[in-house]
């Protein structure tokens, strides 16, 4: 039994036999205009929590995530290293510097063993690193910032060849590999180009079930996005997501 939680946005946990996995959590709030109602998850006491923070970005990664290590020792971090925690900093910020000790900084286009968990990085075609951890038998692959951006937050275009050929060279790693669950980016922002980068993954990618993220709290857009008549076959493939704080129990 696999179960996923979704928070808000690009958020999720997920518990496996053995571990709970965090990603890219950060506490409700209201950011570019959109208020996130997703709550602080709830740990059971029986499995380690790993923390994963693909990047710096503000809709990505909350300082407020170091708390969970001051009542239990079973707290690891994996942090893409453009994050930048220096000692005065968390000291100003009300947390002890020794907490980095718990702290594995990574870099993009690596692998790492954390503890009997494989971790492998992407590197974003924005900030950061996007994520494929092995853990209890099965593949997870979170997206981060790593999409086929076309537009920026303004809605001024961008470099999409650029974007797009990087995008499509980052995902080819994933080619020939089974993904159990996949967490994708679908930006409605984006416009006529928010689907492209979805679409290359489920078209490319052996990933059994695509949970859309990143949408704003526009979870409408996940609906136009299958109702696509290309999308009929990987339809069953993609979760329906409808609101903030929803489980998914898979088996």
């Amino acid at each position: 039994m696999l179960r996923v939680t979704f928070i808000h946005h690009s958020s999720f946990v997920v518990e496996t036999d053995t571990r709970q996995l965090v990603f890219d959590y950060f506490p409700a709030c209201t950011y570019n205009d959109v208020t996130f109602h997703g709550k602080e998850p709830v740990f059971s006491a029986e499995k380690p929590v790993y923390v994963f923070a693909s990047h710096s970005h503000k809709d990505h990664f909350s300082l407020d995530v170091l708390r969970w290590a001051e009542n239990r020792d079973d707290v690891h971090y994996i942090f893409s290293k453009d994050i930048r925690l220096g000692k005065n900093y968390l000291i100003r910020n009300g947390y002890d510097p020794e907490i980095r000790k718990q702290i594995k900084f990574v870099s993009p286009a690596s692998e790492y063993e954390i503890d009997d968990m494989k971790v492998k990085t992407l590197l974003s075609t924005d900030v950061g690193v996007a994520f494929v951890v092995e853990t209890d038998g099965l593949r997870i692959y979170h997206a981060g910032d790593l999409s086929m951006w076309n537009v920026d937050e303004e809605g001024n275009p961008m470099y999409s060849d650029i974007y797009g050929g990087g995008y499509k060279k980052q995902i080819k790693r994933l080619e020939h590999k089974h993904i159990d669950v996949g967490f994708v980016v679908l930006d409605p922002r984006m416009g006529d180009g928010a689907y492209a980068g979805i679409d290359y993954f489920v078209e490319n990618v052996d990933c059994d079930l695509v949970f859309p993220m990143h949408c704003w709290e526009d979870y409408s857009v996940i609906q136009h996005f299958k109702r696509r008549p290309q999308m009929a076959r990987f339809k069953d493939k993609i979760v329906d997501i409808d609101r903030d704080n929803i489980i998914f129990n898979v088996e």
